[in-house]
């Protein structure tokens, strides 16, 4: 981690900060809601703020780090995304090529009408899947934690999506083709396995295992050493537990039902995060450190490259930072789906992130042009270009709807700028 630096320094207030680690310790931690937490605030170039608090593993005693790996779940799905814009740029792959090109088995894929699985009844989609539609999940794919179809179920039943990987990314690419879409691609947002479909195509466009593109174009690179599909022996000790706050240790908790104590939902000891994975997903798949994920952040901020290290170029960074949602719609007009990643007043997506197209509508600071994503165990991040600023917050609570931590942490962090470039 860099050493941090006075708030004061960057146009921060240091006793905003101290307010924000007094709330979370009173609210979350001490209140039985979160077992520990990490807080990195980056801004115009410094940390500004750094701490932890609470336990990595409650049943084992062990405190919260500044090296804790964390499962990021979601987070996962901007560094896919990054990694698919590489191909991009290197002119290997459009985003207006029909996903079919890539998937012939997914050319004649129709339309959700009516049955259960497998007896579907389906109509032809308007239009095919294109690129595009997998990066902003508009491609009439799904989650089946959904729970609000018989698409969705049947995802559940072939094990599509969860958070616990089953099966491999072909063997989801085989089971997708017999699943209709929920909807013609384009025609609305659902949160889906969209990117787990970009972490397939990009091993078949590179020619080599997603897993292998992704470190040798991104993680080594920017000296993301403990960012990967799983945590080797030596590191199985900075594993921090994974909660849940529902009583059966799954994602169905809302806040009215919250009980005294957490669930323990993956055990550290025993985790399936301890071995390389059969399923490498783009979607879900990664643990990393608060240290490492603000390594890429810098590098998304810094116009696509750090230390030398180019990801991206800024235009292209700039296109997927911009709303591609059709017709410049926002998250309210076209979702579908239940459950997210983010709040969805004002917000619009991109290539792989939330954006900030209205902050007045969103009914919290921000600024326009920011992008952001979280993941199910109550991860997040954010990063404000106009206010040259970045947050990471890790903690290990599924689902990532039980609290509005990401709602309160934004308000409070915005609320310790002294001196705004706006």
């Amino acid at each position: 981690m860099l050493a941090p630096a006075p708030p004061e320094s960057a146009g921060m207030s240091k006793a905003a900060f101290d307010r924000i680690e007094d709330h979370l310790k009173q609210r979350y931690v001490e209140a039985g809601r979160f077992p520990g937490t990490q807080l990195v605030v980056y801004r115009r170039g410094k940390v500004v703020h750094s701490a932890v608090q609470g336990f990595a593993d409650i049943e084992r005693k062990v405190p919260v780090k500044d090296d804790t790996i964390f499962r990021i779940y979601s987070m996962t799905k901007p560094l896919t995304s990054v990694a698919f814009m590489m191909l991009f740029e290197e002119g290997r792959v459009a985003l207006d090529e029909p996903v079919h090109k890539y998937i012939p088995e997914w050319k004649d894929l129709g339309v959700f009408a009516a049955g259960t699985g497998p007896a579907f009844l389906t109509r032809p989609p308007s239009r095919p899947m294109l690129i595009v539609d997998l990066l902003r999940h508009t491609s009439g794919l799904t989650y089946g934690f959904q729970q609000r179809s018989n698409v969705d179920a049947a995802y559940r039943a072939k094990d599509i999506g969860g958070v616990e990987k089953a099966g491999t990314l072909s063997s989801m690419i085989e089971d997708l083709a017999r699943i209709p879409l929920e909807f013609s691609p384009g025609e609305a947002w659902n949160y889906s396995v969209s990117t787990d479909v970009i972490g397939y195509l990009i091993g078949k466009i590179s020619g080599q295992p997603f897993e292998q593109f992704l470190k040798e174009r991104i993680l080594d690179p920017l000296g993301m050493s403990d960012t990967d599909f799983y945590v080797p022996a030596g590191k199985a000790h900075r594993l921090a537990a994974c909660y849940s706050a529902d009583p059966q240790g799954g994602m169905n908790f809302h806040g009215a039902g919250r009980k005294s104590s957490l669930t323990l939902q993956d055990d550290p000891a025993t985790s399936s995060f301890l071995a390389p994975p059969s399923l490498i997903s783009g979607g879900g798949g990664l643990v990393s450190t608060a240290d490492d994920y603000l390594t890429f952040c810098r590098a998304l901020l810094n116009g696509g490259e750090l230390g030398g290290v180019r990801l991206l170029g800024p235009k292209t960074l700039a296109l997927m930072t911009t709303n591609h949602l059709p017709g410049g719609r926002d998250l309210p007009e076209m979702s579908r789906s239940l459950f997210s990643e983010a709040a969805y007043n004002g917000i619009g997506f991109g290539l792989g992130f939330s954006v900030t197209m209205d902050p007045a509508k969103t009914l919290v600071p921000g600024s326009a042009g920011e992008y952001a994503w979280g993941g199910a165990a109550t991860t997040s991040f954010w990063i404000d270009p106009a206010e040259e600023l970045i947050a990471i917050f890790m903690t290990q609570v599924l689902p990532s709807s039980a609290y509005p931590i990401r709602r309160e942490l934004r308000t409070m962090i915005y609320a310790g700028i002294t001196d705004s470039n706006l």
